[in-house]
C-alpha cells in the first residue's frame, strides 16, 4: 500500500476562485515544456500518490489522468511550487507525445516577432485519430 501524502504543503498553493491552479508540465531530460493544464487539491494528491500526473478538466468538469487513453503517459520526476505559489511545475518522463493533437508538446506552433503564424516544422509522434480511437 502506498505511504499516505502530506497534505499540508497545500496550504503554501494559492488557488483561484475555482479551485484550481495552473500546472505547467516539462520533460525532466531535455526541459521543454510539453502541456499546461489545471489541477486541484485532489488531483495534486494523486499525482504524488500514483507518481503520474492527474488533472482536472474544467470543460468535462472530471479528473483525467494523462494517457489513460493514448497510453502517453507522464511519470513525474520532481515537483515545484513557484515563489508566489500559484504556478505548479510537474517535470515528467514522457512516453510518447503529450499534445492530444500528436506532437511532443503542446506547444509546436511558433508565432513570430510579427504576430504572423509560421509554418510547423516539428513532425507529429503519433497519430491522434488512432490514439484516440474509440
Amino acid at each position: 500500500m502506498p505511504e499516505q501524502v502530506n497534505r499540508d504543503f497545500l496550504n503554501r498553493i494559492k488557488f483561484n476562485g475555482d479551485g484550481l491552479v495552473p500546472a505547467i508540465i516539462q520533460d525532466a531530460a531535455t526541459k521543454r515544456v510539453l502541456m499546461m493544464a489545471w489541477m486541484n487539491a485532489d488531483s495534486i494528491v494523486a499525482t504524488l500518490e500514483t507518481g503520474k500526473t492527474n488533472f482536472w478538466s474544467r470543460s468535462r468538469k472530471k479528473y483525467w489522468i494523462k494517457g489513460e487513453t493514448s497510453g502517453h503517459t507522464q511519470v513525474v520526476r520532481r515537483f515545484h511550487i513557484d515563489c508566489d505559489g500559484d504556478t505548479l511545475l510537474f517535470e515528467v518522463e514522457q512516453s510518447g507525445g503529450a499534445c492530444h493533437t500528436g506532437f511532443m508538446s503542446c506547444f509546436y506552433q511558433e508565432i513570430g516577432s510579427r504576430g504572423e503564424i509560421k509554418p510547423v516544422t516539428e513532425l507529429r509522434v503519433f497519430d491522434p485519430d488512432q490514439a484516440y480511437a474509440s
